[in-house]
């Protein structure tokens, strides 16, 4: 085998992809919920206005100095921000020096409905991070594990353009599964996978007229104080 088609084999945007049910058991502890935001997909949009007009997008940098493509904003008790101090949740935007905007309801409720329907009860977020993907961008694996908190499942909400989303295990270089997500679709992983590795591989354009001017935008809700 040449090294081209080994290295075509080890990469997950050639793996077919996970099939869609109304409840798809990715992993363990690894839930999605297709289209499950997708009736509330508009208001949530409409929600996250006041948000941003309050706390706007902006590209944060990384410990290292690097500028990160993903446009980043915040709502809630707590906000995760980083830069060359590190990665941290912080009560206060440090862009305006004010508190985060308040999380809208719509948000709360519907990750607290969707962690409950895949067995993840009492989810109550006091945060989310909102993250806007243009074309060409991407997120390469991490962990999320700034939250002090960790018994509390992570609850993931796509909006806009499919993407192709990676979640793994707890090694970095560990076994990884790759799987559409479009429009509505919810993630959710806590239990043993809360420290899963994940990130988006590609952003896929023009595959939904939700947001105006295309992309997508990713509400990450999180158990953090």
């Amino acid at each position: 085998m040449t090294t081209r088609a080994r290295l075509r084999r080890q990469d997950p945007l050639t793996q077919p992809l996970l099939p869609r049910a109304a409840l798809e058991r990715i992993a363990a502890d690894v839930v999605l919920l297709p289209g499950a935001a997708s009736a509330a997909a508009a208001a949530l949009l409409a929600a996250l206005d006041p948000v941003i007009a309050a706390a706007p997008w902006r590209h944060m940098t990384t410990p290292g100095g690097a500028r990160m493509s993903v446009a980043m904003t915040n709502c809630g008790q707590v906000g995760w921000v980083s830069d060359r101090r590190g990665y941290r949740y912080d009560a206060i935007d440090p862009d305006s020096g004010l508190a985060w905007p308040r999380m809208p309801e719509a948000l709360r409720a519907l990750a607290t409905h969707a962690a409950a329907t895949a067995g993840f009860d009492g989810f109550e977020p006091d945060a989310c991070l909102v993250n806007r993907y243009a074309p060409g961008t991407r997120l390469s694996l991490h962990q999320d594990r700034n939250e002090r908190d960790l018994a509390a499942p992570v609850v993931s909400v796509s909006l806009g353009d499919d993407a192709i989303f990676r979640i793994g295990g707890a090694a970095w270089r560990g076994p990884a599964k790759s799987l559409k997500l479009g429009s509505g679709d919810v993630v959710m992983f806590g239990g043993p996978a809360r420290l899963a590795y994940h990130g988006i591989d590609r952003i896929l354009p023009g595959t939904s007229t939700l947001i105006p001017g295309g992309g997508r935008i990713n509400l990450t809700l999180r158990r953090v104080t």
